[in-house]
């Protein structure tokens, strides 16, 4: 995994048009989104076909992306963040535990920007899967150039479930991911771009990617 410097980010949310600052202490972050590989092998579930296996996993909800986090953890040998109700309609994260988690919006973008000042980290083309080069379909994670922090399909490719709710007042649990992927126009893959929905939601092309606070 990558370590991320500590620093601060600010993030808007264009809907509500408000405007927010985050500190971010150091942390892990996952250089690719989850892959099918990993997840087969966290989860027991036999490979769809091995030359898919360096793909991101797709169709992950925001409840499963958590418990595989767990699951990761304890196979690891590390204490897991998520605490979960015995309805699963609580969660609860341990920002201090050691193992396995989903990052923060703040911690996401942070690491997504990777000092950078821009909407994206590069140019799109060389970053980024989407819409005009991706033929429809995700792609092995790592084949575009990374930014400076060498983290890989930070857009593009996939989506990327993040920790954070997006608005419980009018979305209930809804919670957001961020990045674009495969099947989004130039625009949609942007380092402040912000969707949301459901956490039982999924899609094929909405994955997820781990971190660990340090």
């Amino acid at each position: 995994m990558v370590k991320i410097p500590g620093g601060e980010i600010e993030l808007r949310d264009d809907r509500t048009k408000r405007i927010w600052k985050a500190e971010i202490r150091p942390f892990l972050l996952a250089p690719y989104p989850v892959t099918m590989e990993l997840y087969c092998a966290a989860t027991g579930k036999s490979p769809i076909s091995i030359d898919k296996s360096q793909k991101p996993v797709t169709n992950i909800s925001w409840n499963e992306a958590i418990y595989i986090c767990n699951l990761l953890s304890q196979k690891a040998g590390l204490n897991a963040c998520y605490s979960i109700s015995n309805d699963s309609e609580e969660i609860i994260c341990d920002w201090e535990a050691d193992g396995y988690r989903l990052p923060s919006e703040a911690e996401w973008q942070y690491a997504c920007k990777a000092g950078t000042s821009g909407y994206r980290y590069g140019e799109m083309d060389k970053i980024a899967w989407y819409n005009e080069n991706s033929e429809g379909e995700t792609h092995e994670v790592g084949k575009k150039e990374p930014n400076a922090w060498g983290l890989y399909d930070m857009l593009g490719n996939v989506w990327e479930w993040c920790w954070d709710l997006y608005d419980q007042n009018v979305y209930g649990s809804y919670r957001i991911f961020r990045g674009g992927s495969w099947a989004e126009e130039e625009r949609g893959c942007g380092a402040t771009c912000r969707r949301r929905s459901h956490p039982s939601f999924c899609i094929d092309d909405l994955g997820f990617r781990l971190a660990r606070s340090l």
